[in-house]
């Protein structure tokens, strides 16, 4: 879970905090789950921006927690640090997703109260969607990212909090942005209520029925006003999560190419950069150049629907390869994500469990989407929801 862990002292009544070990914490090296930056790169001189607040508040900073190398894997595997054990249930080995995979297991196993992690294309919901906990991508621009080792971060990167339950992620979201918790009281007191809340259902192919289902549920069970996006929006989305995916690769091969000859760097980092440098040669500008008509067409459904409502992920989590994984295996979880049209876009999202009709595994997760700002509403409609979920 962490690959650096300072126990806390017992009782002290602080909040406890784990960082991604992207994220630079005055003398201790940033990892970024490799090998090579472990034994080759020197402690930190600074802090990372997003870690003022915590800092001025004397919040217990438990550890940096581990994540994928070079955080381009999405299965959240780490041969040289060790895989994060996902809690979510004892009968299988499941995937904690990545990148955010330490962030995500932390909160999920009670090591932390609150989580930070980092998402370019998913990378704290996908993890929070395996481990059953909240995350939240926050608006693009949002919180610096000064001190964050870099993907791309001049397009998609992002920081945000991971928690068991909305009021900690709330903390969270504090600890990140001053003043967040009277935004988020505002936004209570103006919707106490899902009465009248406009949510966009969008039903995407290859998604498991009973997921489809357990999202249907949890909108019906607290009567958010749920209206279906048509099939033009559709394609439209599905063509922004391949143009999300490819400028993700590209700009990790442009962030990273530089380490491909490293010996510390493990094969499925390389070949998994290596795809990006094909992304970026064939698909790159094209995607980027569409990418202002799709933000606009999001702004568009927001003239209409509150939110936007679909899983966060088309199948549950899968199991954890046998043999170790490969980046054949990275692309088929990716190919189960529905979360790098968000980070395209730059809108806020919320990963949250919802309770599945499943044999082996309790919880699947649902995806709220909302306008670009709108963190401390949509948080209140992650209470709302979860409210409704634990109501069943």
């Amino acid at each position: 879970t962490f690959i650096t862990y300072w126990p806390p002292t017992a009782k002290s009544g602080r909040l406890r905090l784990a960082v991604k070990d992207l994220i630079d914490m005055k003398g201790v090296v940033t990892t970024a789950g490799s090998e090579y930056f472990a034994k080759n790169s020197p402690p930190a001189t600074r802090d990372a921006r997003c870690l003022a607040i915590a800092r001025e508040r004397n919040v217990a900073i438990v550890g940096k927690a581990n994540t994928t190398e070079l955080a381009v894997g999405v299965s959240g595997l780490n041969p040289y640090f060790g895989t994060p054990k996902n809690p979510l249930t004892e009968k299988r080995d499941l995937i904690p997703g990545g990148s955010s995979c330490g962030s995500a297991v932390a909160v999920a196993n009670g090591m932390a109260d609150v989580a930070f992690g980092t998402d370019t294309g998913g990378s704290i919901r996908v993890p929070a969607a395996c481990c059953g906990v909240f995350g939240l991508k926050t608006t693009f621009g949002l919180i610096p990212l000064d001190g964050v080792y870099p993907i791309a971060p001049n397009h998609l990167d992002t920081i945000g909090p991971l928690a068991r339950d909305v009021p900690r992620l709330v903390q969270g979201m504090d600890l990140l942005q001053r003043g967040f918790a009277g935004r988020y009281h505002v936004a209570v007191v103006a919707r106490p209520s899902a009465k009248g809340i406009k949510v966009g259902r969008l039903y995407v192919d290859g998604t498991d029925p009973k997921i489809e289902r357990a999202i249907d549920r949890a909108l019906a069970a607290k009567g958010f006003q749920v209206i279906k996006l048509d099939d033009a929006f559709k394609a439209k989305w599905v063509q922004a999560e391949k143009d999300g995916t490819t400028v993700a690769a590209a700009s990790a091969w442009l962030s990273d190419a530089k380490f491909k000859s490293q010996p510390g760097i493990r094969t499925r980092t390389k070949a998994i950069v290596a795809l990006g440098q094909f992304e970026y040669k064939v698909n790159y500008r094209d995607a980027l150049r569409r990418r202002v008509a799709w933000q606009a067409t999001v702004a568009e459904v927001f003239h209409h629907v509150d939110f936007i409502a679909l899983p966060t992920m088309k199948k549950l989590p899968p199991t954890l390869p046998f043999f170790g994984g490969t980046a054949a295996f990275e692309a088929q979880v990716l190919a189960l994500h529905n979360t790098a049209a968000v980070n395209l876009a730059g809108n806020p999202a919320l990963a949250m469990p919802v309770p599945v009709e499943d044999r082996r595994i309790p919880v699947t997760s649902l995806q709220l989407i909302g306008p670009r700002s709108s963190e401390a509403s949509l948080l209140n409609a992650g209470r709302l929801m979860e409210t409704a979920a634990r109501s069943r």
